[in-house]
């Protein structure tokens, strides 16, 4: 167990450091799918967190620590969706050199974690396993950004980045849902476990 603390914890870092890199890139090329998978890599911080204090921390403590961290990853997929909401009017291709170079970052930043995370992901129960899976996963969104930008160099249209960014802020969305129901399960089992009646 001790090792998996210690890995999700380098994991949630690599993240959460990544993540002001994304987010950064994201606004100086105007990318709103690169803004969006910013938002992707806060998700994965917050699964790797709830790891790790879940082999220590009570249910309640947990269930209150999760309903927080889903809210945050509320707040940049607001702006990402606000950002691409104001650009539906007139889509503008974003600088594509640079989302390039992040989105290949963020390959080796996921592949990274997605390797670290292999040797325990059985070790951690649903969430050790939900963040390996995610970390897997996230590689191929940065494989479909790269894509975008390619097709973006090719027509000059901002739509492929647009329409790319949108999934992936509906992902987000799905993830802090996903988050705040497994905190909710857990704030009941613990009230169950307290003898307090569950509403």
């Amino acid at each position: 167990m001790d090792r998996l603390r210690r890995v999700v914890l380098v994991v949630a870092a690599l993240n959460f450091a990544y993540f002001f890199v994304e987010l950064g890139v994201a606004l100086v090329a105007g990318s709103v799918s690169l803004l969006a998978d910013s938002v992707d890599f806060l998700e994965d911080t917050t699964v790797n967190l709830l790891v790790f204090v879940a082999l220590g921390w009570p249910l309640a403590r947990r269930a209150l620590l999760g309903k927080a961290l889903a809210l945050v990853i509320l707040g940049p997929a607001t702006v990402a969706g606000w950002q691409a909401i104001s650009r539906f009017g007139d889509p503008s291709a974003p600088d594509v050199v640079p989302v390039v170079l992040a989105a290949t970052g963020a390959i080796v930043v996921n592949g990274t974690s997605a390797w670290l995370l292999t040797s325990v992901r059985r070790h951690g129960g649903s969430l050790s396993r939900a963040a390996f899976l995610s970390a897997r996963n996230d590689v191929l969104v940065n494989v479909a950004i790269i894509v975008m930008a390619l097709v973006t160099a090719w027509t000059g249209s901002g739509w492929p980045d647009l329409l790319l960014g949108c999934g992936i802020i509906l992902l987000a969305l799905h993830s802090a849902y996903e988050v705040w129901e497994v905190s909710e399960d857990e704030r009941l089992a613990a009230r169950a476990l307290a003898g307090e009646p569950v509403d």
